[in-house]
């Protein structure tokens, strides 16, 4: 049976409305599709939480798909192993608590699991503001990417959340805002964003775990958005320490909803 191109348009307009309909509001908003954000979404919807993604670029997998100058092998350490086999990330040891895996391989089985345990994603959507009230933030205020890289006045929409993980990396995306713009202080040493600190890979992999907190109210930060937040150093292409934090960002987001 012939099929008609009005009713592929058709078909895609429905169902993506019909999708974003029903993501309006969660029980956690997660912004960057790296890592940690793919993570913590799984972890959370297999608890059976509604979390909802929002990537800006088209495609998923933050730093994680080009490894290392775009040669795509990733490092994990030890401690880190467990979750990827939970994912069924193949592995192999280079030297002790040295492990690699095949990055196009991680970034595919993190993003299937996530999305198969009940993780909607959205790509191509970019965080212009958040909602705020009195006891702090309840919500996102979201643009397509193409128009804030355009530069087009268009209004946006806002989607209603519990609680917010910026899981943004290096940019801290939510935290900026919140920064400039909601008020109150940040729970950082000095209330404000602490910033990124050179390269150090082994204290930047304990300090991403540490650092995985809730830094206002209703927003948590995970993965390299943690270091940049609170001023820990960055890693470079080494991941155990990422993965752990979307874990540590779902578990105590779990028992607090």
């Amino acid at each position: 049976m012939e099929i008609d191109e009005i009713s592929i348009s058709r078909a895609i307009i429905d169902r993506y409305h019909e999708k974003l309909s029903a993501n309006l509001e969660s029980d956690v908003a997660i912004v960057g599709g790296g890592p940690s954000g793919l993570v913590a979404g799984y972890y959370l919807s297999r608890a059976g939480k509604k979390a909802v993604l929002f990537e800006r670029k088209l495609s998923i997998g933050g730093g994680m798909w080009g490894g290392a100058m775009m040669f795509n092998e990733i490092v994990v350490q030890e401690s880190a192993l467990p979750i990827l086999d939970e994912f069924g990330v193949r592995y192999r040891k280079y030297e002790q608590n040295c492990y690699t895996a095949d990055s196009v391989e991680a970034v595919s089985s993190l993003t299937a699991a996530a999305v198969k345990a009940g993780l909607v994603i959205f790509n191509c959507m970019s965080v212009e503001d958040v909602m705020m009230r009195e006891h702090g933030l309840v919500g996102l205020v979201l643009t397509w990417s193409a128009v804030e890289m355009a530069g087009l006045h268009i209004d946006p929409l806002a989607v209603r959340s519990r609680f917010i993980v910026d899981a943004t990396g290096h940019a801290i995306e939510v935290v900026r805002v919140v920064q400039q713009k909601v008020p109150g202080k940040l729970a950082t040493e000095s209330g404000k964003v602490e910033g990124e600190k050179s390269m150090w890979s082994d204290r930047a992999e304990s300090l991403t775990l540490e650092n995985t907190r809730e830094v206002f109210p209703g927003l948590y930060v995970a993965g390299m958005a943690a270091n940049a937040t609170f001023g820990g150093p960055r890693m470079g292409p080494i991941f155990g320490g990422m993965l752990l934090s979307g874990k540590k960002a779902a578990e105590e987001l779990i028992a607090r909803l």
